[in-house]
């Protein structure tokens, strides 16, 4: 009986430290998450890959209770509820595809993968192991999503052990000859540490502020200036009055994000500011949900809520290159970053404002899976962030 409880036991924590390790904000250790198929498939029972995928999931998103009650000045009960409720769908998605069969299993695996790739399952895709495929196979591309796609399919046969050994030596060399993916000629990301207020202080001195900033970083070669999510504040006339009235003279256009207020609600966007205008580049696909995109909220005939444009602008044209905008959330998941890769951009750029996340390692997990995705892709990368 004893021997019964300990295997369940035993399989039960190492999801648990799997997903800790994994999803620690360092981009080399993203490849444990690998060992997360080789414990749902060897799951001696439904309810027990159940548990071996909630363990993994809760242990990976362990920092959002915590951001959750930060963000919204509570104790801790909401955050813990939508970390709950994060989780459903990749449970549900491995408890109803796991199986005993072992012909069956590698296909149902690749059914998980798919489904919490893309929408709606992938809308709460966070923790996916194929983002580990930039650290085993950098500037692969494409071909790098087929191989790890079929190393994690590989990964619950039989023969699991043998593809352990073959992933082990690969992330060995990869650990030795690791770099980060590099700057783009021109480009500045600015991370800022302003905390709460940014996008709340929206006063003119703060525009000032920013803008110092600005031409502080923009010296010599420095063409584009990207600063974080929110960095604007509302976007009006004012404001990109004054703007391009400070940006006169100078050949400096800036990437900042901003709140744009709709009749329904509002978009999450980014601006693209010069001396000669500010326009939207960039409406955020996917907002995150809950806090900020509240679909019920049209169903009910109420307004407030951020716009999802799901599948819109995967890439946008800048100073004659095709850049692939990933805003905030969707640094976590992974279609958003898939959907701007078949457009084969040239410059990835990020930017985020995480500064409800003290405390936790959400903003360097946002980091090491841009990392590893533009090391896969071979794209140079800009971020920007506030805390």
């Amino acid at each position: 009986m004893r021997r019964k409880l300990a295997r369940p036991a035993v399989l039960i924590g190492l999801s648990i430290g799997t997903g800790w390790i994994a999803w620690s904000g360092v981009t080399l250790f993203l490849p444990v998450s690998l060992l997360c198929p080789v414990l749902w498939s060897v799951a001696p029972s439904r309810k027990i890959a159940a548990m071996i995928s909630a363990g993994y999931f809760l242990a990976a998103s362990r920092g959002l209770q915590q951001g959750v009650a930060t963000f919204y000045q509570s104790d801790l009960w909401p955050g813990l509820l939508l970390w709950l409720c994060a989780s459903s769908g990749f449970v549900v998605v491995h408890t109803l595809l796991w199986t005993a069969n072992a012909w069956a299993r590698p296909f149902c695996y690749l059914a998980a993968i798919v489904l919490m790739a893309v929408p709606p399952f992938g809308i709460t895709g966070w923790a996916h192991p194929i983002t580990g495929a930039g650290v085993l196979f950098p500037a692969w591309g494409w071909w790098g999503i087929g191989a790890m796609t079929a190393g994690l399919m590989g990964l619950v046969t039989r023969a699991w052990p043998v593809v352990v050994i073959a992933v082990w030596g690969v992330w060995l060399w990869s650990v030795a000859t690791w770099t980060d993916p590099a700057l783009p000629d021109g480009w500045v990301g600015l991370d800022l540490h302003l905390g709460a207020s940014l996008g709340r202080e929206t006063g003119l001195q703060r525009h000032r502020d920013l803008i110092q900033i600005v031409h502080e970083a923009g010296h010599g070669k420095t063409a584009f200036v990207a600063l974080p999510e929110s960095a604007l504040g509302s976007w009006t006339p004012t404001v990109e009055r004054l703007w391009i009235d400070r940006l006169s003279g100078t050949p400096i256009t800036v990437i900042a994000g901003a709140t744009m207020v709709t009749a329904k609600g509002y978009d999450n966007v980014l601006i693209a500011i010069s001396a000669k205008g500010g326009t939207v580049l960039y409406r955020q696909r996917m907002p995150v949900p809950g806090s900020m995109w509240q679909p019920w909220q049209s169903w009910l005939g109420q307004t407030g809520s951020a716009r999802a444009d799901v599948f819109a602008n995967p890439i946008v044209e800048l100073g004659g290159k095709r850049v692939a905008p990933i805003i905030c959330y969707e640094q976590l998941i992974v279609w958003p970053v898939l959907h701007s890769m078949l457009h084969d951009p040239d410059v990835m750029l990020a930017v985020g404002n995480g500064w409800w996340t003290d405390g936790t390692s959400i903003v360097d997990i946002q980091r090491a899976s841009l990392k590893a995705w533009a090391r896969l892709f071979a794209k140079p990368l800009v971020i920007s962030f506030n805390t």
